[in-house]
């Protein structure tokens, strides 16, 4: 009884030391006013980082597999 007292202590204790705390969050309103043209313009330029490697590597998926 005494060694499944002492591993769920253990288990308690490897539980308890995961555990992480929440983000400190403000429900302030923001500090600077974004404008849609901002906005979009933000977001063109983060999908065709994300996006545009990916896509030039399928669009010449087949020169790849020629290659070798």
């Amino acid at each position: 009884m005494s060694g499944i007292k002492s591993s769920v202590n253990l288990l308690r204790v490897a539980v308890r030391s995961q555990i992480v705390s929440k983000a400190a969050l403000s429900h302030k309103p923001a500090k600077h006013h974004i404008s849609a043209g901002e906005q979009a313009i933000a977001l063109t330029v983060f999908f065709i980082t994300i996006l545009g490697p990916s896509g030039y590597v399928l669009a010449h998926l087949e020169d790849y597999k020629h290659h070798s």
